[in-house]
């Protein structure tokens, strides 16, 4: 009789169909060490199974529009902080290749939204990015900025895309066709990936900065304005990265 460890290991390496006869198999080993990692093995394949109707759910607008050609998610991060540029992702996914996880990036932890960065920048039809700087958001304002920078993010797709989808805004001087989507990036498996791409590239940008600048903390707040944040704003006055036109409620400037 096969050990109870050797039967969770057989379990864990196999997958499919083969697992399936497995379970089938064991369900008849009464020992509860062996019943124990079946009901393991039966809670993931049904944890699995709800987030693919989750991630099935939001491909109700690539669906709705896969008939006009490749449709691209946009998204941007970085519209609230102090310092830092803003960041916006421009991702055309493929119609038959199946990312699980993807969801709002706010809602995923740092390490599952590299993993998925990852994952989107090996299987995307294509990737764009835009960045803006502080200077520049100083200059123009930051929804002009965003703009410019979603702008930027789409002038990189090739090939282009047939239809935007947008978390909530509509990109002003953009010839292809727009769908604004309120929690777009909760609702849309295409803006959901831009969203990703954008922070994992912010959030990078971040803690490069960081390394130079470390009294700000930019590689824990991203540049947001967190207690600490602004109290090295205080001490140390603006870095050349921190927004001007953000930051007159905390310091003279």
């Amino acid at each position: 009789m096969k050990t109870i460890q050797a039967i969770k290991e057989e379990l864990s390496a196999a997958a499919g169909r083969e697992r399936e006869e497995l379970l089938v198999l064991y369900g008849q080993d009464s020992r509860a060490g062996v019943q124990k990692a079946i009901q393991k093995i039966r809670r993931e394949q049904e944890k699995l199974e709800e987030e693919r109707r989750r991630t099935e759910s939001m491909k109700v607008y690539e669906r709705q529009y896969a008939d006009r050609g490749l449709i691209c998610g946009i998204d941007e991060v970085g519209r609230g902080p102090l310092a830092g540029p803003v960041v916006a992702g421009a991702v055309i996914l493929p119609v038959d290749e199946e990312i699980l996880y993807l969801n709002d990036s706010k809602q995923l932890s740092a390490k599952k939204r590299e993993e998925l960065y990852d994952v989107i920048m090996e299987k995307a039809v294509a990737v764009g990015l835009g960045c803006v700087s502080p200077q520049r958001i100083d200059k123009i304002n930051i929804l002009q900025a965003t703009y410019e920078a979603m702008r930027q993010a789409i002038g990189q797709l090739a090939p282009p895309p047939a239809v935007l989808l947008n978390d909530a805004v509509t990109i002003p001087d953009v010839d292809i066709p727009q769908v604004p989507i309120i929690k777009g990036d909760a609702r849309s498996v295409s803006i959901a990936a831009a969203s990703i791409v954008a922070k994992v590239t912010r959030d990078r940008m971040m803690v490069k900065y960081d390394e130079t600048m470390p009294e700000y903390g930019f590689a824990s707040n991203k540049g947001y304005g967190s207690a600490a944040h602004i109290a090295a704003l205080r001490q140390y006055g603006p870095s050349p990265i921190h927004r001007k036109s953000f930051i007159g409620n905390f310091i003279d400037i």
